[in-house]
């Protein structure tokens, strides 16, 4: 087992050194015990442990959950409860702190153990997936293309500054609506909207435009003749999550000359 490093905050001096021995003998690495909320949050700054093993009821001005909260928000640091409590308003208050265990004293050693490993497994999972979503983001940003993601109904969840610049819509302003709301299209020929993006992806799964001479409006009421390419997003089991456009300003392309083969 890998010697995570844990921090105990439990204000009962001979319960604390239980719990020490406890987790010493699990092979876990105790870097601090602390017994005020104050002390703790000042402990998880310095050692920056693994993991916060957390009582609720504390010495000092600030309880277990108002540090825990403080932890959470600043350091990153997974927290499991410790506590004899469990009536239903601290429940209520501990749960906004989004606690990665609730353990009730009395506990044996494997429950805590268990609650431990599966709190430092669900948080490494977690910073994982959040490096991978800044990773995505940073690429999305960088593309010299303009791009547009949508939940399977067409509520837009990513936009990026190509897009906005191309839409005349900021992302602030145009996450959370329907799609056709923010990439109005049009037909250059008929002036008339063009199939909802969303609807032709789902259907063809992928597609390459969505009519001849297509227009995209701006915010403003400006006219920019795009090429667009979407396509559905999948999970594993080939369900449709969502769709994704990627759309290019295609007005000095059709400035150029058209060629005429020699008659």
């Amino acid at each position: 087992m890998a010697q995570a490093r844990i921090v105990v905050v439990e204000d009962e001096r001979i319960v604390a050194e239980h719990i020490r021995e406890i987790l010493e003998n699990l092979g876990y690495s105790i870097v601090a015990v602390a017994s005020s909320g104050e002390k703790a949050i000042k402990e998880a700054e310095e050692k920056h442990p693994d993991l916060v093993l957390m009582d609720i009821v504390l010495k000092g001005e600030m309880d277990g959950i108002e540090a825990a909260k403080q932890i959470r928000m600043h350091y990153d640091i997974p927290v499991v409860y410790l506590t004899a409590y469990s009536d239903e308003k601290i429940l209520e208050r501990a749960k906004i702190t989004d606690p990665f265990g609730y353990i009730i004293k009395p506990f044996n050693e494997r429950e805590l153990q268990i609650n431990i490993e599966i709190a430092l497994y669900k948080h490494k999972t977690e910073r994982e997936l959040k490096e991978s979503n800044q990773w995505l983001d940073a690429m999305i940003k960088s593309l010299g293309e303009a791009v547009i993601a949508t939940d399977k109904i067409g509520i837009i969840k990513i936009m990026n500054p190509f897009a906005e610049a191309l839409t005349g819509w900021k992302r602030e302003d145009a996450l959370g609506k329907p799609l056709t709301t923010v990439f109005n299209v049009i037909s250059e020929e008929t002036d008339k909207q063009t199939e909802n993006p969303v609807t032709k992806a789902i259907r063809e799964d992928i597609f390459y435009g969505l009519a001849d001479n297509t227009v995209l409006m701006t915010k403003e009421g400006m006219k920019i003749p795009v090429d667009i390419i979407g396509s559905t997003i999948k999970d594993d089991k080939d369900n449709i999550n969502g769709i994704v456009l990627v759309f290019y300003d295609i007005i000095e392309r059709k400035k150029l000359p058209s060629l005429k083969p020699p008659s």
